[in-house]
């Protein structure tokens, strides 16, 4: 029996083809970085016969050069991974066509190899990147930001993949070296990691390169105390406080209340209700002043949290009635309170790294308990001590049976991570203070929930 020729093969199933060569490629490429010569003199002669570049299968190649000779696949690209986007279905020839383009998006972000990174090296995978998020229907930067990392369905779910994949490259070339040049500087995007290193690396830098650090720092900054203030705002504002009398003005009117309770005016022959009393909602809270002592553990694993509660901090500082006091950590204890209103200022104060001495930083939070019934003390950390677990948790349970509010956190993440030393959490359990979850909702809601 003889082989079917090219001609023979069914259109569809030729279509199929070649769009399995060219995903079978993709994947070769992204596990294994050398080369397959039969996919890709496959892939070679699929993308000729589309009438594609062959830059497309050159990993060396950016999609930026790749779109500046072929400045027509530019609107190709866009949406191009975004599910229905050509509203219909697409024939063979067109899904070949899409295979070959997101091959050149994907491979371009996500082979990153190994070893040094050079400044043009990051540069160049920032573009794809942002080709990439152009594809999935997004602006260039915008997964990337924050806001993008904070998790949720579709595109943004791999908001975190690309963040993780920036900051790997971030660590494999000389920060410093991107720090001296504006430019470059302008376009990384702030990430965690990055303000990591820029916080554990910021006694080595100074003029050009220290601005351009503390500019990322800000926007990082900015971003997420937008996010927190979203979450604050939306976090319960406690109970009403019914002892003061409600406000006898038209907004407060609650009609509902006042016809149901004046029924018994009504006239049948004249069709008409009269009201003798009228009802009003209560809207005051409870204002009693409160004390909020946070201390968080600066050491190198509580990066996220320190940098997620200085920032929370700031934010409850700014409510009125709420006196907050922070207070970092690792083997000295630092008091940051006189900059709590500025979280940028805070962590530009904080040094990193270190081992935990808990004990060190109780004698400093301690004495700002004035009316343990109105104090409330967030301690995080992942309570991994250095063999003073005793003294910390009995300085602890002191402070909880004294009336202050003890609240244990393990982290303060946009995740939820946590991880907690097995003795502490066994005894914050037994104690009725258990750690609360991880997540930083959480938090918010504990201390909207408190202080309100």
């Amino acid at each position: 029996m003889t082989e079917p020729t090219t001609e023979q093969i069914p259109a569809a199933d030729a279509d199929e083809n070649r769009r399995q060569v060219l995903y079978w490629r993709l994947l070769a490429r992204l596990f294994d970085q050398e080369e397959q010569p039969a996919l890709e003199s496959a892939s070679l002669a699929v993308v000729e016969d589309i009438g594609l570049p062959p830059a497309l299968l050159d990993p060396q190649t950016s999609v930026d050069a790749v779109v500046q000779r072929h400045p027509e696949l530019a609107a190709e690209i866009e949406g191009l991974m975004v599910p229905g986007e050509d509203g219909g279905e697409r024939d063979g020839a067109a899904e070949v066509r899409r295979a070959a383009l997101v091959s050149k998006v994907l491979l371009n972000v996500y082979a990153t190899g190994s070893g040094t990174v050079t400044a043009g090296q990051l540069s160049r995978w920032q573009s794809d990147a942002g080709w990439l998020e152009r594809a999935l229907g997004c602006n260039p930067g915008e997964l990337r930001s924050s806001r993008g990392r904070s998790g949720g369905g579709g595109a943004q779910g791999i908001g975190p993949e690309l963040g993780s994949i920036e900051a790997d490259l971030v660590k494999r070339m000389h920060l410093r070296e991107v720090l001296a040049d504006p430019k470059l500087a302008a376009q990384l995007t702030p990430s965690m990691s990055l303000i990591e290193q820029l916080l554990r690396d910021k006694h080595n830098l100074s003029g050009v390169a220290l601005a351009n650090a503390k500019a990322l720092i800000r926007r990082f900054v900015d971003e997420v105390a937008e996010v927190l203030h979203t979450q604050v705002a939306k976090a319960t504002a406690g109970t009403l406080d019914r002892s003061v009398p409600p406000k006898r003005v038209f907004r407060n009117l609650d009609l509902d209340r006042t016809i149901w309770k004046n029924l018994t005016n009504w006239s049948p022959e004249e069709e008409r209700l009269y009201v003798d009393r009228l009802f009003y909602r209560h809207t005051a809270r409870k204002t009693t002043p409160q004390r909020l002592i946070v201390v968080v553990d600066q050491s190198g694993s509580m990066v996220d949290s320190m940098v997620n509660c200085t920032i929370l901090a700031s934010i409850f500082a700014g409510l009125p009635k709420v006196d907050v006091h922070l207070i970092a950590y690792d083997t000295r204890a630092i008091d940051l309170t006189p900059w709590v209103s500025d979280p940028f200022e805070m962590l530009l104060r904080t040094n990193l790294g270190g081992g935990n001495d808990g004990p060190v930083a109780m004698a400093m939070a301690r004495p700002k308990i004035t009316d343990p019934a109105d104090t409330v003390m967030v301690w995080i950390s992942d309570f991994y001590e250095f063999d003073r677990s005793q003294p910390l948790f009995e300085a602890i349970e002191a402070v909880h049976r004294s009336g202050v509010k003890f609240i244990p956190v393990g982290s303060v993440t946009s995740s939820g991570r946590q991880e907690v030393n097995p003795w502490f959490r066994e005894r914050f359990k037994a104690l009725g203070t258990p750690v609360i979850s991880g997540h930083i909702r959480k938090l918010v809601h504990e201390l909207k929930t408190f202080l309100a």
